[in-house]
């Protein structure tokens, strides 16, 4: 984001145009009517910048490529707004979800995995399925604040191999000061039985769909397992 950009709100309608910078995190927005308006960065989104219309670089003495002009669509986009926070949502609470694919085939459907980070921090994890002391790792990527991801298709003759799940995760936020959480690591028992009896999955507050719900972070502390950096 810089000066002369085309922004709009993301909390309230309009926008304007980036006319200056006040400190790290308050922004300079002048508005229809010709007015600055103070605004904090993560509270507005870039809809148009002038690096759309920058001059194309000179071709070099003696070479034969082409320079093509690009659509302002065919651009990449060099931001991106910061996550929304919930007020009363600092403790971590996250959960590991199961959905069946065919759920009126649930005797012989796949399953798809998702997390859900149901705080104002950002989670890095890794999903991980053991057997004896040999782990492998199913998923590892990172989860925003208030999100829920879509981790993997497990095929249904695989379910098995869910018996044994581990999670090691790394609380943090982006671009403002947070207080710090441990690394956590929690294992998972699965009920695996419970895969094959539709009337186990039930509904909650982040699927349209019914689910298999396991609580893994709850108000900051594993609800089941233990911790290994203690061990």
């Amino acid at each position: 984001m810089k000066i002369g950009d085309k922004v709009r709100f993301l909390n309230e309608v309009g926008g304007g145009v980036v006319t200056g910078f006040i400190g790290n995190n308050l922004v300079n927005v002048e508005n229809e009517d010709g007015f600055d308006i103070p605004v904090p960065i993560r509270d507005v989104v870039v809809v148009e910048t002038d690096d759309y219309n920058m001059a194309k670089p000179e071709k070099p003495t003696g070479a034969s490529s082409v320079v093509e002009d690009k659509k302002p669509a065919e651009m990449p986009l060099t931001y991106k707004p910061m996550p929304m926070e919930r007020a009363g949502a600092e403790l971590g609470n996250l959960y590991l979800c199961a959905v069946p694919v065919s759920p009126l085939m649930i005797t012989e459907s796949d399953m798809d995995l998702y997390v859900v980070n149901d705080c104002n921090y950002f989670v890095d994890f890794t999903l991980m399925k053991g057997e004896n002391n040999a782990w492998t790792v199913l998923y590892r990527g990172t989860v925003e604040p208030n999100m829920k991801i879509f981790l993997l298709t497990v095929d249904h003759e695989e379910l098995n191999s869910l018996e044994n799940l581990c999670m090691q995760m790394l609380y943090y936020k982006q671009g403002k000061s947070f207080l710090m959480k441990p690394a956590m690591s929690v294992r998972i028992k699965p009920d695996l039985s419970k895969f094959f009896k539709l009337h186990t999955f039930r509904e909650n507050d982040f699927f349209d769909e019914k689910v298999q719900t396991w609580e893994v972070i709850r108000d900051d502390k594993p609800v089941r397992g233990m911790i290994s950096d203690k061990d």
